[in-house]
């Protein structure tokens, strides 16, 4: 997986609105080339889950706007509930991988494993909400470091605490009873998607 910059993203706008070609044909990485069309897209499909940009239109048309914010309340209240929904997914996974074995054979130096076919949709499930959770707190901290608002950057760290504790305790019951190899492989998979700060991975 690679990241990719939210500024990169934001800056690759001209204005409050752009066209997603313009913004694809804008943003380019540090060797200055440009991503996959279809990452991008991935990209600007989490900038818009996590409150930067509203889509309009569609295919050729597609374009995004800048998103705004009453206020405080309001923006805290959108993060409160995408912290809710990915709770509620990575919960109802987590109670079916508990008792599950997650892999059925993983290779000596880790590099290959075989997923049980019972618990592939729930482990899909379980990898989504906590992708999703850490980007949001990568993003979290990209508005704390970069806004001027001193209520909003209060507000704004007590999600990021409120994420880090349930994911904490999330990857506890998740490692809880399994062998030492599922345990390095799981932790291993998790850690590939943890993004920079200020970056989402794609």
């Amino acid at each position: 997986m690679n990241d990719i910059s939210i500024s990169a993203i934001l800056n690759s706008m001209d204005g409050e609105t752009a066209y997603l070609t313009d913004m694809w044909e804008n943003c380019v990485d540090e060797k200055r080339k440009r991503y996959t069309r279809s990452k991008f897209s991935d990209a600007l499909n989490k900038m818009e889950e996590f409150g930067y940009l509203k889509k309009h239109g569609y295919k050729s048309e597609t374009s995004y706007t800048k998103s705004e914010f009453m206020d405080t309340s309001d923006h805290v209240g959108f993060i409160n509930n995408v912290i809710f929904t990915n709770e509620t997914k990575i919960n109802k996974a987590l109670k079916k991988l508990d008792s599950k074995k997650i892999f059925i054979d993983i290779s000596k130096n880790l590099n290959a494993h075989k997923l049980n076919k019972y618990s592939i949709k729930d482990y899909d499930l379980f990898l989504e909400g906590t992708s999703s959770m850490l980007g949001l707190s990568s993003s979290i901290l990209f508005t704390i470091k970069n806004s001027a608002d001193v209520e909003l950057k209060k507000e704004l760290k007590l999600c990021f605490n409120q994420i880090k504790e349930f994911l904490d305790e999330t990857n506890e019951i998740l490692m809880k009873y399994r062998g030492s190899n599922e345990r390095i492989l799981l932790q291993r998979i998790l850690n590939n998607k943890i993004p920079e700060v200020g970056f989402l991975k794609i």
